[in-house]
């Protein structure tokens, strides 16, 4: 940021050696771009000269005496006749120096891509010198950030050392030559983070940049230089690429209508960015927790250490002389550091697999270009390697009993039926035979083991818990696991026993992964200090607080007099993290509709007669149609149950809690993730067994909430010894017998409307469909709703349907004219 003294220019773009430049003049560029002058930055008197974005406020690119500071407005900037700039203090002493002799008749001039440069006059395309051979810590566009191999010239970008002090702060953006070319942020002389190698339009550890339609990226690899540069599409876009004082690379983009800089490209975004979090042989996966794990056929070196990134160690050596290794596939990575590998740019892959092969060092080879053609191999250990959406398939070597599937060879049906055995046997220890009854929680492929005989090992007890020797079952408030791997009752009610974990049958012994992408966040939502929010709740006084969910308790609260609040405190010990609680501050600021939440008020109940009834369950209705539709954010909620409906003191509906919310692109319609959010009961099947969500998710909840609020009933919440089905099992057995109107509340089946109320039930039904192709959207709910005389489809059978169910309902078949026997399917729930 500048300060305020600045002055007309002194007529033009261009210094030459009979006019200087003064304190408060400026050299503009012919397209009025860009400004060069002194200038002062934020809380200091120091002058420097600068070159800065002609935008309001300016912004700074480059500054020439970042070191030597005037410390009064009396300075100057000149070019000598022998084309060395200067810079003079108010004594006349020469404090910064181009430190280049230049042509005979020298002048400088201040180009529109912000380069200043030192040529002869009146030739153009020629220079003695230029500003973009010596950034700062931006880069433009146009410039080079690299090498020229024949001067030994190291274009990089330095940090400032604060706002107000543009010295060479500790962090620098360098293109590091050794091994595969690519860019390193430098913490001083520690390595921060790195941009992986150049793999063709793009680096490998930078897939997002590809979704910005505004930037062309190029890398250069001749004789006599390496660089990397980047333009925009259009001159009209006003773009930079900084590493600023605290670290952190921006690729921004200015707009002229709000007047500031938008993010377009932010690194280290999340702890992975981090270069080796993991140690040798160790993957960076962001979505996880713990965030490292190892490479397949690898286990930690120190179980209890990740903190101190020991990273992995080989299961089983590797044995080059008998010809048995083989590669194991790693998909969407970011590639290891590539400092010590060897590149082959003409080489195809599989000549690259080969030529790994005979090197007994050869530890992984990859593609040197997306495109699959090139060759990297790498013969020391992998380090830096994280799981990315859109990265690359890295071979990693192991000794043929780690292959497993790659080699189906070994795995013949005798040794498929010994492992399968092997493995019950264990859990058979682990439930009947153990001092202790355990339960793993987390049994799927990669957490078994074949040693050098193939016996199976089960490993990760994690997320084990021991039982009691009257325990059958236990319920847990939150779910851990593998989607694919977790029965019925456990992903949906979070019932959890022997039967939950002995499901063999959805071993693959391969396992596959679903990336969650991550939408860039906007923060710019209006704060209030502790000391208001301390006030407005009486100190979080325990007589304020109305309740408490995932994140923590809720204070009510007044601003001034009347302006009535609530207050959510994030809790140490919550499930939930800042990210979620960020993200339901900026949904419920952006999104306005009546039928979303702004206060928690007490539960009256009493007053629930069928009519309120049936206006709450429009009211949510209008709600979702409004998140997944009309709203210019499309919103999947994702946390749709009773607890985050509140009613106001009319009794209208709110819909509540956006933390586990997601934005939906205009071009998406679902999206998979690795970490399963919500509550038990509510989450439709595809979501709590393979984390796929969509709008059609949330109709899933909604219809759920439906059948709730007509019967009174929570859909979950029986124990074990009673688990005959839930609500939903419940509705639909009553709706196949006939007898729908027996799940209408005691309390309002006098009052109601038959017709109206059997209707209600049938929209529930169809909501719950397990199938989400079959489920209507929320525009064909709120019609089914307000035209309540038409005829509507009939349900197929509900998610998570249990066989009991069936078995009842197709003994009561034969007192029904409605469906065949034929029409009824029977839905067993396995691991896809």
């Amino acid at each position: 940021m500048l300060s305020s003294r600045v002055s007309p220019s002194i007529g033009g773009d261009t210094l030459t050696p009979a006019q200087p430049l003064a304190d408060g003049q400026e050299l503009i560029s012919i397209g009025e771009r860009f400004i060069l002058g002194f200038f002062s930055p934020i809380q200091t008197n120091n002058r420097y000269i600068g070159i800065w974005y002609k935008v309001s406020p300016p912004t700074i690119v480059w500054v020439a005496n970042r070191q030597h500071p005037i410390s009064e407005c009396n300075g100057s900037l000149s070019i000598t006749a022998n084309g060395t700039l200067i810079i003079t203090d108010q004594n006349s002493k020469t404090i910064w120096s181009s430190g280049s002799s230049g042509p005979a008749n020298p002048v400088a001039q201040l180009l529109d891509d912000g380069n200043f440069i030192v040529k002869e006059a009146n030739v153009p395309g020629s220079f003695a010198w230029q500003s973009s051979d010596f950034p700062s810590d931006t880069l433009l566009p146009g410039m080079k950030l690299g090498w020229n191999l024949t001067s030994g010239l190291n274009r990089n970008l330095t940090s400032w050392t604060s706002p107000s002090d543009p010295a060479p702060g500790p962090y620098s953006l360098v293109l590091d030559l050794h091994g595969d070319p690519q860019i390193i942020l430098w913490a001083g002389s520690n390595k921060l983070g790195r941009s992986g190698p150049w793999i063709g339009q793009r680096f490998s550890g930078n897939p997002d940049i590809m979704r910005f339609k505004l930037f062309i990226l190029e890398f250069v690899m001749k004789n006599d230089e390496v660089f990397y540069m980047y333009n925009t599409t259009s001159t009209s876009i006003i773009a930079r690429f900084t590493v600023n004082y605290t670290g952190v690379v921006q690729r921004l983009v200015w707009h002229d209508d709000s007047h500031m800089w938008s993010i377009y490209f932010s690194e280290p975004k999340d702890p992975c960015d981090y270069v080796s979090q993991c140690g040798a042989y160790g993957v960076c996966n962001a979505d996880n927790s713990p965030i490292c794990s190892c490479l397949r056929g690898f286990k930690p070196r120190s179980p209890t250490s990740w903190d101190f990134r020991d990273g992995c160690v080989r299961m089983t050596e590797l044995d080059c002389r008998n010809g048995t290794d083989g590669f194991v596939t790693t998909k969407e990575v970011k590639l290891p550091d590539t400092s010590t590998s060897t590149v082959y740019r003409s080489m195809g892959l599989d000549e690259c697999r080969a030529a790994c092969l005979r090197n007994c060092s050869c530890m992984a080879y990859a593609s040197a270009y997306a495109n699959g053609t090139g060759c990297i191999m790498w013969t020391t250990e992998l380090t830096d390697t994280r799981v990315y959406f859109g990265g690359q398939d890295l071979y990693v070597r192991l000794a043929a009993i780690n292959l497993d599937k790659d080699r189906g060879v070994l795995l013949n049906w005798q040794t498929r039926y010994n492992i399968i055995e092997g493995i019950a046997q264990g859990l058979l220890y682990l439930h009947r035979d153990s001092r202790l009854r355990i339960i793993h929680r987390d049994l799927k492929a990669s957490n078994i083991f074949l040693d050098k005989d193939m016996n199976p090992k089960i490993s990760d007890f994690g997320l084990a818990r021991i039982f009691k020797e009257d325990e059958t079952a236990l319920n847990t408030r939150r779910v851990v696991g593998t989607y694919g791997y977790m029965s019925p009752e456990y992903a949906m009610d979070g019932i959890f026993s022997a039967t939950a974990t002995a499901t063999l049958g959805a071993i693959p012994f391969a396992s596959h992964r679903n990336s969650e992408r991550k939408e860039d966040k906007d923060w710019e939502l209006p704060l209030f200090d502790l000391g208001t929010i301390i006030a407005a709740t009486s100190n979080f006084s325990i007589e304020n607080k109305l309740g408490q969910g995932g994140f923590g308790p809720v204070y009510k609260g007044k601003l001034g007099e009347e302006q009535e609040i609530a207050v959510k405190r994030l809790s140490k010990t919550s499930a939930q993290g800042a990210d979620e609680f960020m993200n339901e501050v900026m949904l419920i600021a952006k999104l306005q509709h009546r039928n979303l939440v702004r206060l928690l008020d007490k539960d009256r109940g009493v007053l629930l007669n069928w009519q309120t009834r049936y206006n709450i369950i429009e009211g949510i209705a209008q709600g979702l149609l409004y998140l997944h539709r009309d709203s210019r954010l499309r919103i999947i909620h994702r946390d749709l149950k009773a607890s985050n409906i509140f009613l106001d003191k009319d009794m209208n509906p709110k819909i509540s809690d956006f933390g586990l919310a997601r934005i939906f692109k205009e071009d998406e319609t679902a999206l998979n993730t690795r970490r399963v959010v919500g509550t038990y009961g509510y989450m439709s099947p595809e979501y709590a067994m393979d984390g796929i969500f969509s709008v059609k998710s949330d109709v899933f909840s909604f219809g759920v909430l439906v059948l709730e609020i007509i019967s009174g009933r929570k859909n979950r919440g029986v124990s074990i010894s009673e688990y005959k089905g839930n609500l939903l099992a419940h509705a639909w057995s009553l709706w196949m017998e006939g007898n729908g109107l027996e799940l209408v509340d005691e309390l309002i089946s006098n009052s109601i409307f038959m017709v109206e109320a059997m209707n209600c039930i049938k929209v529930g039904l169809l909501c719950v469909q397990e199938s989400p192709k079959d489920r209507p959207t929320m525009s064909s709910v709120v019609l089914m709703l307000g035209n309540r005389n038409t005829s509507l489809p009939d349900p197929k059978h509900p998610g998570f349907f249990p066989t009991r169910a069936c078995s009842e309902i197709e003994s009561s078949k034969s007192k029904m004219d409605v469906a065949s026997i034929n029409e009824l399917s029977v839905t067993t729930v396995e691991g896809r």
